[in-house]
């Protein structure tokens, strides 16, 4: 199915000139695409960090990897549910691995694992996904500056080091005036308040913001909450897999950034 046979709708609003753009990660800055090894690599890691072949506690390498899938299938689901409540918080390090992933096992296991989770979440987001910049996104960052038009991103992960080292890496750093991630802030999109710390850091006011995100619930919902000045689809990958009705339609909707890029100037 194409993204032409779903509901292309928009609001109707108009876009002002913004004063700031808050970006979303994943989709918008990132193309990321599931590395078929990610569980086995994992589980390696995870098993060397806790000894599972202790004799005291054995934890199979098979048991390891079955409650790591187990783990984080129920934290996607958790992250969908999510989706509904108006100030959901973020998931804590600590719950995901002592919790969704390591309820059952030995406890001096369980509190190891737990102690390190953080750690484990940052190695989690780095291996379960490949990341290239989307073609366009430096240059539409580039032309946002240019017209004196600040740039951040707001981002949900329980990653931020991982998505910082990326950012970095391609050079965007020195163009951004601020990264909020929802590990660090504690909260969560569809939570309006993590808009609100973004445009904060931009030094501007939401009504004065775009914030550009590539799914209905948890980005076209959070800025419709949050009250930004444009609220911007940018379609990806799984832009159209709604896990609920889409209720709030989006200013605009692009295909990538170069028509970002295009809906920028047009709005300058």
């Amino acid at each position: 199915m194409t993204s032409q046979d779903h509901d292309r709708s928009v609001s109707g609003r108009t876009l002002p000139r913004p004063s700031g753009v808050l970006l979303d990660f994943g989709g918008v800055i990132a193309e990321t695409r599931t590395r078929k090894s990610w569980v086995d690599e994992l589980t390696d890691i995870v098993g060397a960090r806790i000894e599972t072949a202790s004799e005291d506690a054995p934890l199979t390498r098979e048991r390891l990897r079955t409650d790591i899938i187990a783990g984080t299938q129920a934290d996607s689901r958790w992250k969908d549910a999510m989706s509904r409540p108006q100030h959901p918080s973020e998931l804590p390090y600590a719950t995901l691995w002592g919790d969704f992933i390591a309820a059952d096992w030995p406890p001096h296991l369980r509190a190891r694992v737990t102690a390190q989770a953080e750690e484990l979440c940052a190695s989690l987001v780095r291996l379960r996904e490949d990341r290239v910049l989307r073609p366009g996104i430096v240059e539409f960052v580039t032309a946002a500056r240019d017209r004196g038009v600040a740039v951040g991103i707001v981002s949900n992960t329980l990653g931020a080091s991982v998505y910082r080292e990326f950012i970095d890496g391609a050079g965007l750093t020195p163009l951004l005036s601020a990264q909020i991630y929802s590990d660090e802030a504690g909260i969560r999109k569809p939570n309006p308040d993590l808009l609100a710390r973004g445009a904060s850091a931009l030094g501007c006011a939401l009504a004065d913001c775009w914030y550009v995100g590539d799914n209905f619930d948890r980005d076209v919902l959070c800025g419709w909450r949050a009250g930004v000045g444009g609220n911007v689809l940018m379609e990806a990958s799984g832009t159209w897999n709604l896990p609920f009705p889409a209720l709030r339609r989006p200013d605009a909707i692009v295909a990538d950034p170069p028509s970002l890029t295009d809906l920028l100037v047009a709005a300058a």
